[in-house]
C-alpha cells in the first residue's frame, strides 16, 4: 500500500492512500469531533452509456443503469442495507450524477461497524429477475414524477437545447423506455466493468484512527483484477441545438435557466479554470454587485436567483437560474454585464472582496465532515489535491479572472423558460 499525507497552512492534513489493487483511500482524522462520514464510490455516472472494457468490443448500455444499479446495489438476498444501518443508529444514503455513484453514510457510534456494512453491500451484488422488474416500476414512477416537476425541466429543456449528443442531456434516471430494457445480465455487467476496485474510491472524514481504518478496508476489499475501462468519446460538436426553448406547466411565475454552453479542450477542466469562472460568476452577480441589485430592485429575480460552473467529463456550461417575471430581459442584462466587464474589466476591491470571501468559505468547509468527504469525491474523479483550491484563491490574479470571460459566447447561450399556464396566470 502506498501512503502520502498532504499538509495546508490552516493546519489541516490528510492521508491519501492507494491498495495495490488500485483503490484509492481518503482519510482526514478529526479527532475533536464525535460523528464521521464515509463514502464509498465509483466513477460510473448517467453518461457512461457506451463503453468497452480491457480491449473488448464496444458495449451500449440504457440510460439510466448506473441509477438503476445504485437503487439495486442496497438490496441482498438475507435484507437491505438500510435495515442494517437502522440497527446501528446511521444515517446512509446513496446518489448518482453525470459522471459518478457514491454510497455513503454518517454516525456518531459503531463506526467501524458502519464501515462493514458499507464495504460488504457495495461488493455484493444481488440482482434477480423478479427484483429488477419491481425496481423498473418504482422508477418508472420517479422518472414521470420529475417528467412534471418545473424546476427539473427548465433544467434539461436547456440542456436538451445545449447539447447534441452528450448523454448530459438526459435525465440521470434515463426515460421509461429505457429502464425497461434493463435486466439482471446487463446490471452484473456494469457492476463487474465499473464497480472494480482500480475504478473505486473511499472517503472517510471524522473521528477515526487512520492506521485501523486502512488495515479494516485492505481487509475487506475483494481483489477481481484490474479492469481497463474505454469510455467512447461523445464527439460533441462546438454549436447548439437552438437559442431559446419554452414550455408551459402549471407555475405562478416563469422559471428560467439562461446558459453558456463552453467548448471543450480536454475532459475535465482544469481546478484553476474552475476557481477563476466561479469567481468571475460572483463578480458579475453575486449578491454584493450592482446588476443583482439592480435586478432585484426592478423586481426582475428573488431569492431563487442562482448560478453555477455545471461541469464533468467533456461538457462544462455556466447556468445562472431562478424566477422573472421577465426571462429574456434577466439573460440581457446578465449579457450587457458580461459585455461591458470584457471591455472595462471590473473593479479591483469587488475583486479582492469576493477572493477573500471565497477563501474564508473553503476554509469553513472544514469545520464540516460532510463537505470535506464529498471533497474528497471530487479529488477522486477529476485527480485534485483537496488543499488545491485554497492555494489558488490565494494566488489567481485579477487578469486570470478576466481572460475567463471567454467562457461566455452568447452564439452558444440558451435560455430555457417555463412559462405559466394560460388558467395558473
Amino acid at each position: 500500500m502506498e501512503k502520502c499525507v498532504f499538509e495546508s497552512e490552516i493546519g489541516e492534513s490528510y492521508t491519501l492512500a492507494t491498495l495495490p489493487n488500485g483503490l484509492k483511500v481518503y482519510i482526514c482524522e478529526k479527532p475533536q469531533y464525535t460523528s464521521a462520514y464515509a463514502v464509498f464510490g465509483t466513477k460510473y455516472g448517467s453518461i457512461d452509456t457506451r463503453f468497452s472494457k480491457n480491449g473488448g468490443k464496444l458495449i451500449s448500455v440504457p440510460e439510466g443503469i448506473a441509477h438503476f444499479l445504485e437503487h439495486k446495489l442496497f438490496e441482498s438476498e438475507y435484507g437491505d442495507a438500510f435495515s442494517k444501518y437502522a440497527k446501528t443508529g446511521a444515517m446512509a444514503n446513496a446518489f448518482t450524477t453525470f459522471d459518478r455513484t457514491c454510497y455513503l453514510f454518517s454516525c456518531s457510534d459503531n463506526f467501524d461497524e458502519n464501515l462493514d456494512i458499507l464495504l460488504d453491500f457495495v461488493q455484493s451484488p444481488y440482482f434477480t429477475k423478479e427484483t429488477v422488474e419491481k425496481e423498473q416500476g418504482i422508477i418508472a414512477q420517479e422518472i414521470k414524477m420529475y417528467d412534471d416537476s418545473p424546476s427539473f425541466r427548465v433544467l434539461f429543456n436547456m440542456l436538451s437545447s445545449m447539447y447534441i449528443n452528450h448523454s448530459v442531456k438526459i435525465d440521470i434516471a434515463g426515460t421509461v423506455e429505457s429502464i425497461a430494457q434493463i435486466d439482471s445480465n446487463l446490471l452484473y455487467e456494469c457492476y463487474e466493468t465499473f464497480y472494480n476496485p482500480s475504478n473505486m474510491f473511499i472517503c472517510i472524514a471524522g473521528n477515526v484512527d487512520t492506521r485501523q481504518v486502512l488495515k479494516r478496508i485492505e481487509e475487506s476489499i475483494k481483489d477481481r483484477g484490474t479492469v481497463a475501462i474505454n469510455r467512447e468519446s461523445f464527439n460533441e460538436p462546438e454549436y447548439i441545438k437552438q437559442n431559446y426553448v419554452e414550455q408551459k406547466l402549471p407555475v405562478l411565475t416563469p422559471l428560467f435557466c439562461f446558459g453558456y454552453k463552453q467548448k471543450i479542450s480536454s475532459p475535465y477542466r482544469r481546478l484553476k479554470s474552475k476557481v477563476c469562472v466561479e469567481l468571475l460568476l460572483e463578480i458579475i452577480c453575486g449578491e454584493a454587485t450592482p446588476l443583482y441589485r439592480r435586478l432585484m430592485d426592478e423586481g426582475l429575480i428573488n431569492d431563487d436567483f442562482d448560478f453555477e460552473y455545471f461541469t464533468g467529463r467533456d461538457y462544462a456550461a455556466v447556468i445562472f437560474s431562478g424566477e422573472s417575471s421577465n426571462p429574456k430581459r434577466v439573460a440581457e442584462e446578465i449579457k450587457k454585464e458580461i459585455a461591458h466587464i470584457r471591455e472595462h474589466g471590473f473593479d479591483k476591491k469587488l475583486f479582492s472582496a469576493v477572493k477573500c470571501a471565497s477563501y474564508g468559505d473553503a476554509v469553513r468547509s472544514f469545520n464540516s465532515t460532510e463537505a470535506i468527504a464529498l471533497s474528497f469525491t471530487e479529488c477522486a474523479v477529476c485527480d485534485y489535491d483537496l488543499f488545491d483550491k485554497l492555494k489558488l484563491l490565494k494566488t489567481v490574479s485579477y487578469d486570470d479572472v478576466l481572460k475567463r470571460t471567454d467562457v461566455f459566447d452568447d452564439s452558444l447561450s440558451v435560455l430555457s423558460v417555463i412559462s405559466p399556464l394560460e388558467d395558473t396566470v
